[in-house]
């Protein structure tokens, strides 16, 4: 870890790897690179005196992991949320800025959010194009992420969010829709939280800590929650309803996943979160008492809510998307398991 000197107003950095620390040959290149490799600390550098009042940061950094998002663990989480409550918890820190991927950008944001709902800014920031890039997006993101966690005190700013493409997102509505533009993420019909424009932040509607939207799952679950060994968290598998679904392949999957211990499935509908009848019937064939998995709807679309008033209250459902799913329904069964 570099640090500054002690100062109310630290902000600490936490990097992960991901594109915006990835390096090409070429300049020109902005695919054909390799991610994570430089670490958090040279990722500040050149940011120079970006400070709203035009001073340097005030920062410390610490490389809690050096991966590209796709490759993002659970171990990986357990640690950055450890380190995330350690820091908040600190008086002398503001806040919590955390480089990262976009590939699973929106998984991390949940977790953390779902895990800790900090009260001091906790914000993921990435980049769609390697550091070496002559068009390189990563300092730009990096300062307003520093720039939201520097005004919090008058902003108000706090919870995890993200930033990107100059847009501040929260945790539980944001979507990466693109596979290369720079606006590759939305918050779809809620909208971003805000907007950076030259350090100053113009906010848009509420800081969302705990998600007004849905009471029933608002309050967070805490970080002791997933301090156990991470082979212990529940095994949660997604199953997608697509067109053509074969149910034999379908049973001998979800038996397979039974027998290698998968206690939870995210069911990913169609459209308005409605499943192909196959899946209805693999279901029944190998869990019909419902007692060997637990079940979670979803849409396998990126953005919408579900609208429907499903008579089945088994059918959980949440209007996230089915990766966001997965952790919620870990989550919840690692909680029932604890309080049982």
């Amino acid at each position: 870890m570099t640090s500054s000197s002690m100062n109310s107003d630290t902000i600490v950095v936490l990097g992960t790897g991901g594109t915006i620390a990835g390096r090409a040959d070429r300049a020109t290149d902005q695919v054909g690179y390799v991610a994570a490799q430089l670490a958090v600390a040279d990722l500040l550098t050149g940011l120079g005196p970006v400070s709203p009042a035009g001073e340097p940061w005030c920062v410390e950094t610490e490389q809690v992991a050096q991966l590209d998002s796709k490759d993002m663990s659970h171990a990986v989480w357990q640690d950055l949320a450890t380190r995330v409550a350690q820091h908040v918890a600190r008086p002398d820190v503001q806040g919590v800025v955390i480089t990262h991927g976009t590939d699973t950008l929106e998984e991390t944001a949940y977790f953390l959010h779902r895990v800790l709902a900090p009260a001091k800014p906790v914000v993921l920031t990435a980049a769609m194009r390697p550091a070496t890039s002559l068009q390189a997006d990563g300092p730009q993101n990096l300062a307003d992420a520093l720039s939201v966690v520097a005004t919090a005190a008058q902003t108000g700013a706090q919870g995890v969010l993200v930033t990107m493409a100059g847009f501040i997102h929260s945790a539980w509505d944001i979507r990466k829709l693109h596979t290369h533009r720079l606006e590759a993420f939305s918050s779809g019909d809620a909208g971003p939280l805000g907007v950076m424009a030259q350090g100053s932040l113009r906010r848009f509607r509420p800081w969302e800590t705990l998600d007004p939207k849905a009471q029933a799952v608002s309050r967070p679950y805490g970080l002791d929650l997933v301090q156990t060994p991470v082979h212990t968290w529940p095994k949660v598998a997604i199953v997608l309803s697509h067109a053509g679904l074969d149910d034999t392949l379908l049973r001998a999957q979800l038996q397979g996943w039974i027998d290698a211990g998968v206690r939870g499935v995210i069911l990913a509908g169609t459209g308005n979160a409605t499943l192909h009848h196959s899946i209805k019937a693999a279901l029944e064939h190998v869990d019909p008492d419902r007692t060997r998995l637990a079940r979670m709807l979803c849409s396998r679309c990126a953005l919408g809510p579900i609208l429907r008033a499903d008579p089945d209250p088994a059918a959980q459902h949440l209007d996230l998307s089915p990766v966001q799913a997965r952790i919620e329904l870990m989550l919840r069964l690692m909680r029932a398991s604890k309080v049982a």
